[in-house]
């Protein structure tokens, strides 16, 4: 194993690997399971080695660059670096974020309506709501949520645009089919009835026969 092989991977090289994994799936190269599987094992993956064993037996997209010489460092924006992480903690406390603004805001214009500060209730929303989301938090951290969050987001974008696909692929053949299904009726109604006449097969011209 050389120096690049152990470096460890960043943000950014996990989701071009996901990208890479996405083409492959739509060319066939994959089928779903195995584009499932090599996902969620990139976005936990944590050295270059691990992203490299998941695209070795795909060929390189078009147009891509030339790989950095080995033990090159390669730059990497600080955003795309830490985008991932902080997605996840973006869902993970936005609704205590939502809620304890909201229980804030009330217990606030309730103070000013009775000219006092009033005892800080929202605490007992906050705190304890708070300390659960923090337990989660540093648990998943050390345990590789994001990456796992990731992974299932994108699967359900995948099976999303699938259905899609599926339903405009349906709708179009739909659109295709003929609307007749069988001889058309006659206009002239049956007199005794009032019923319309189906016109019998023409067969062959019997005059034809013989």
């Amino acid at each position: 194993m050389d120096e690049r092989d152990a470096m460890r991977a960043a943000d950014s090289d996990r989701q071009a690997v996901a990208d890479r994994l996405r083409v492959a799936l739509d060319e066939g190269r994959l089928d779903l399971h195995e584009y499932d599987d090599r996902l969620q094992r990139a976005y936990a993956a944590r050295t270059y080695a691990e992203l490299d064993a998941l695209v070795g037996d795909l060929p390189a997209p078009p147009g891509a660059e030339l790989p950095e010489p080995r033990g090159a460092s390669v730059p990497v924006p600080a955003e795309a670096g830490r985008g991932l992480t902080a997605r996840w903690l973006v869902e993970v406390w936005e609704p205590w974020l939502k809620v304890v603004g909201i229980v804030v805001a009330v217990w606030a214009v309730t103070s000013l309506a009775a000219g006092d500060a009033l005892y800080f209730w929202p605490g007992w929303v906050a705190g304890p709501w708070g300390a659960v989301v923090l337990v989660r938090t540093v648990t998943g951290l050390a345990s590789g949520e994001p990456a796992r969050w990731a992974a299932e987001r994108e699967r359900r974008r995948r099976r999303k645009a699938e259905k899609r696909a599926l339903k405009r692929e349906r709708t179009g053949l739909g659109r295709q089919q003929p609307d007749a299904i069988g001889p058309a009726a006659s206009t002239e109604p049956d007199a005794a009835t009032g019923a319309p006449v189906r016109e019998p097969d023409q067969g062959p011209d019997r005059g034809d026969v013989g």
